[in-house]
């Protein structure tokens, strides 16, 4: 039981407890914004269509994922995070001044999304290298999953309290609630001390090129990043545009959808512990498998499944996704320095979140005209396809399936830092 319970220690050590602190309080803002957005955006009578362009303009900065990239491997990467969720908090808090005036044209909506996305395009690859700052060995597949973890209860927190919160008062507080809690987070992140990996100044460009020549040498780094990019894109279509257009057509509303993408983060909590726990043989080939997983609510939205049924499906691909990713994280961070990392995980992130502002503006008509049901069926038959391909694609190439060159179990258990200051 002990044993079982062993990455929960981690929480004791002041030099990385404030960062699960700060995931958490920031999840739960995570979690207020996602019903804030599509309920004060369709509530300001610009329906699917003017929802799909705010998402658009959200993901449009994604382009710059690759430079913040480059950011997080020059500078000490909880200083990009705390300036991450500066930024959020001051686009958030505008969106919630918004959606309270209810005056708020498309336009400055559109512009407060995009700079929101600026702060993602920075925190996304940062977020998944710190932890190979401040942990090593087998620390990381414990710290990776706690990170995961906090997320998934702080989501809880805010998808549970964000439907009474929208319903009750509306979504201006939900937003403006979301811009408070990134000011708090950024609070626990100026607590931690990550170290600064590069010393010498160099090109961007000439880093953009390091990144990428690591990237490519793993063949199964860029075939499970084609994957999880299709994926990510059928997701977003069911999940950002689909879902909330069905579920405020009579199928249960803000509270409903609140509720299912809250179990959907249950199921993340439980597959958290396992990614912690479960070694498989066949590592990479069962990472590849589990996105598939994702496919089973949007079937069920598709033939229009009572909503508390849906959100009892919901926890398999919840747990599913959690798994993945504690799985995926530590394979990169072990198989890859430190100095490079993040580069590393820009590249990984950047295809999906460069297609998002195509996906999006293309999800709201065609959600407008075939309706939601039609959109996930299509949304669920290419998760199954890329899944399918790229287990197909592993085996063919005989791609090694362990966890790549991991560190050994007498590796430190932290990363020592240097003093703050540059």
């Amino acid at each position: 039981m002990l044993k079982f319970l062993s990455p929960l220690t981690l929480f004791k050590d002041t030099r990385i407890a404030p960062l699960f602190i700060a995931r958490l309080v920031s999840s739960a803002g995570v979690g207020f914004g996602k019903l804030a957005l599509a309920w004060g955006v369709m509530g300001l009578g610009y329906g699917p269509g003017g929802l799909s362009l705010v998402l658009a303009s959200n993901s449009l900065p994604a382009l710059l994922i690759i430079f913040t990239g480059v950011a997080g491997d020059r500078f000490r990467r909880h200083h990009i995070l705390i300036t991450a969720e500066i930024i959020t908090c001051v686009a958030w808090l505008g969106l919630g001044t918004c959606f309270l005036t209810r005056q708020a044209p498309l336009p400055l909506l559109c512009t407060l999304g995009f700079l929101s996305g600026i702060a993602t395009a920075m925190f996304l690859p940062t977020i998944r290298g710190i932890i190979a700052d401040l942990l090593a060995g087998h620390g990381r597949l414990g710290g990776n999953a706690i990170i995961n973890q906090t997320e998934s209860i702080g989501l809880l927190i805010g998808l549970a309290s964000s439907g009474l919160v929208v319903t009750a008062l509306g979504p201006g507080w939900a937003a403006s609630t979301r811009g408070v809690l990134c000011a708090v987070s950024a609070l626990f992140l100026g607590r931690l001390n990550t170290p600064r990996w590069q010393q010498a100044k160099r090109s961007v460009l000439r880093d953009l090129r390091v990144g990428w020549r690591e990237f490519t040498a793993h063949r199964w780094v860029w075939i499970m990043t084609l994957q999880h990019t299709v994926v990510i894109i059928a997701m977003v279509c069911y999940d950002a545009v689909a879902g909330p257009v069905y579920m405020a057509h009579g199928h249960g509303g803000a509270r409903a959808w609140g509720v299912i993408s809250a179990c959907e983060y249950t199921g993340a909590l439980v597959g958290a512990f396992i990614g912690a726990r479960w070694k498989p043989s066949r590592l990479i080939l069962s990472a590849a498998a589990l996105p598939a997983a994702g496919a089973i609510p949007m079937v069920l939205m598709g033939v229009e499944t009572p909503w508390m049924l849906l959100a009892g499906a919901a926890v398999l691909p919840g747990a599913c996704e959690a798994i993945y990713y504690v799985l995926w994280t530590t394979s990169l961070q072990d198989t890859f320095t430190p100095d490079v990392l993040v580069r590393v995980n820009s590249w990984n992130i950047i295809a999906s979140y460069a297609l998002m502002p195509v996906t999006l503006l293309t999800a709201g008509p065609l959600v407008e005209r075939l309706g939601p049901q039609p959109a996930v069926f299509f949304a669920s038959l290419i998760t199954v396809l890329a899944t399918g391909c790229s287990l197909l694609i592993l085996r063919l190439r005989g791609i090694a399936t362990s966890l790549p060159a991991a560190l050994p179990l007498s590796a430190p258990a932290y990363v020592e830092a240097p003093p703050r200051g540059d």
